[in-house]
């Protein structure tokens, strides 16, 4: 779970340092230094209740029944799946404008009021930490009890995600978020097919879908549940080598059609005009040869 979970951290962490890179570069450049304490006021809110919901799913079903926790982590692992793919693929159109959208709506709220201001970098952060406070409960639940990976994992790729915000802020580095968005999707969907998969088997094992004891195979005399390659393949893609039907079924439909659609080529990437831009300091987050203009 360690090299999944650092993936998805490092992902959701950009997404939402890109976010504030972009609103405190966009005051400091008009000089309205004045409105950034209410930008870090509503980023501490969002990030404090997206802690609090991770808290509240982790340990608040620890006392429920074994029935009504796999309810509950099945649930979750299908609710983090819809959020994965509607994030890569919102992304994935929404990279070319979302700094200028973020700049529009931040000049709208200075005219507002510091309560506008903060609205704003809290729902630019919010959305993914709450995704992320999902991904961690159905991750956790998927690795079991006992086990600090996921914790380590989502430690490691929040903490890269900041540094490297920073980083950009500071125009140290460039990424060209065209590339970094496509692969980091397509590892995503394949983590999000395996989250799939043991969603349908928490159903399964909470009697709330059939065919918990209908295996589509079982290769554990091949693979052995606790050799370093098993635990690898779970780590990353949620493989298990006894699979039932329902979950082979779901991880193949899910992979196959959702990597076409997100595969297929962006008509609208082929058509837009190339914008070169500058970064917030001076450099940039290269997107499509050009940059994130803060």
């Amino acid at each position: 779970m360690l090299v999944s979970n650092a993936l998805i951290g490092l992902r959701e962490g950009l997404e939402a340092a890109l976010v504030v890179v972009i609103l405190v570069a966009f005051l400091v450049k008009s000089g309205r230094q004045w409105a950034l304490k209410y930008v870090w006021a509503g980023v501490g809110v969002a990030v404090a209740l997206s802690a609090a919901l991770g808290a509240g799913l982790t340990f608040g079903t620890r006392q429920l029944s074994f029935e009504a926790q796999e309810l509950i982590g099945g649930t979750a692992s299908i609710l983090a799946v819809a959020f994965v793919t509607w994030m890569v693929f919102w992304m994935r159109s929404a990279a070319r404008s979302i700094s200028g959208e973020l700049k529009g709506r931040m000049d709208q709220a200075l005219s507002a009021g510091p309560l506008a201001i903060a609205t704003v970098a809290f729902l630019g952060v919010g959305r993914e930490g709450l995704e992320t406070a999902i991904f961690f409960y159905a991750t956790a639940q998927a690795a079991g009890a006992g086990t600090i990976q996921p914790m380590l994992g989502w430690a490691i790729g929040i903490g890269a995600a900041v540094v490297l915000g920073f980083l950009i802020y500071r125009g140290a580095v460039r990424i060209n978020l065209a590339k970094f968005f496509r692969w980091t999707g397509i590892l995503l969907i394949l983590v999000a097919a395996g989250i799939l998969s043991y969603g349908i088997h928490d159903l399964q094992e909470a009697r709330f879908l059939p065919g918990l004891n209908t295996l589509a195979f079982d290769v554990s005399h091949v693979i052995a549940p606790d050799a370093w390659y098993a635990v690898l393949l779970k780590g990353i893609f949620n493989f298990t080598p006894a699979t039932t039907v329902l979950q082979a079924i779901a991880w193949t439909a899910y992979a196959a059609v959702v990597l076409t659609l997100f595969l297929r080529p962006d008509r609208r990437a082929e058509t837009a005009p190339a914008a070169a831009a500058a970064s917030p300091a001076g450099s940039g987050v290269a997107r499509d040869g050009a940059s994130v203009r803060a």
